[in-house]
């Protein structure tokens, strides 16, 4: 007799296959494959969830050819799913990217800026704030302190999150969310990125607010940075541990008991 492929449970009613139990030969795979789907159906389950290793990249087709689709991908993977009943829902895989600007000031009034060697779109470069993208797993503060370094090699510390930005149809088909922190620098000196920034400078933020070339959207961060309180990265406890949360609070609300300053901070 055929065998099932090995699978666990979800609880929304979904059957999730081992990845590391899938067989490599794609004729073994698709004869389980087949009989798997029959069980899980009668069993009255409503859907799959298919992760191929890129070791396994054969199986891919015979996993199509018997109604998947993909859901998502890694570097080294390919999650497909498979509906089982008609109107199963299968939740979406994320919609956002992530970055977060530092607005780096001094108690001089001079802000750090950047100039990339690659403007958006048809326009040219300007100076704008050092930033980027979060990597997987990494918490806002953590981010702008190392894209700060990284660009522009100042030392910083977060202070406060003063705005954000949402934008949809960012990168393929993708959202954005944009997040302004304001930071006190530990040092001046800057030792420039070269493979990305051509020009990295303090700027007196006059001299950047009053700058026509610059964006109005940069100047108006700037404003909210240097104008507003912010909010403070704090943990409120009982959801986890300060390693997979962070939460931003006003100041005033870290009271030391319901919400605490973040650890290490």
């Amino acid at each position: 007799m055929v065998q099932l492929l090995e699978s666990k449970a979800n609880p929304f009613g979904g059957m999730v296959v081992l990845p590391t139990a899938l067989p490599p030969d794609p004729i073994e795979f698709a004869d389980r494959l087949d009989r798997s789907l029959q069980e899980w159906r009668n069993e009255g389950l409503k859907a799959v969830w298919l992760e191929v290793p890129i070791a396994h990249s054969a199986l891919i087709p015979v996993a199509v050819n018997n109604g998947f689709t993909f859901h998502h991908s890694g570097d080294d993977y390919l999650m497909l799913t498979y509906a089982l009943e008609d109107g199963a829902y299968l939740p979406p895989f994320a919609t956002h990217y992530i970055g977060i600007g530092g607005v780096v000031l001094t108690p001089e009034r001079e802000l750090l800026v950047v100039r990339e060697k690659y403007g958006f779109g048809d326009r040219p470069p300007t100076l704008k704030l050092p930033g980027g993208a979060l990597h997987a797993g990494e918490h806002l503060v953590e981010a702008v302190e190392r894209e700060v370094l990284e660009e522009t090699g100042v030392r910083a510390t977060f202070e406060t999150m003063a705005c954000f930005r949402h934008w949809h149809g960012y990168r393929y088909g993708k959202s954005d969310i944009y997040f302004v922190g304001r930071l006190r620098p530990l040092s001046k000196e800057i030792t420039m990125q070269a493979e990305e920034i051509q020009e990295c400078l303090w700027l007196p933020v006059n001299d950047f607010l009053g700058d026509e070339e610059i964006s109005n959207f940069n100047k108006q961060i700037v404003r909210a940075a240097m104008e507003t309180e912010g909010v403070v990265q704090s943990f409120i406890e009982g959801f986890g541990g300060p390693d997979t949360r962070e939460y931003f609070m006003p100041p005033h609300l870290v009271d030391g008991s319901s919400v605490v300053p973040f650890p290490g901070s």
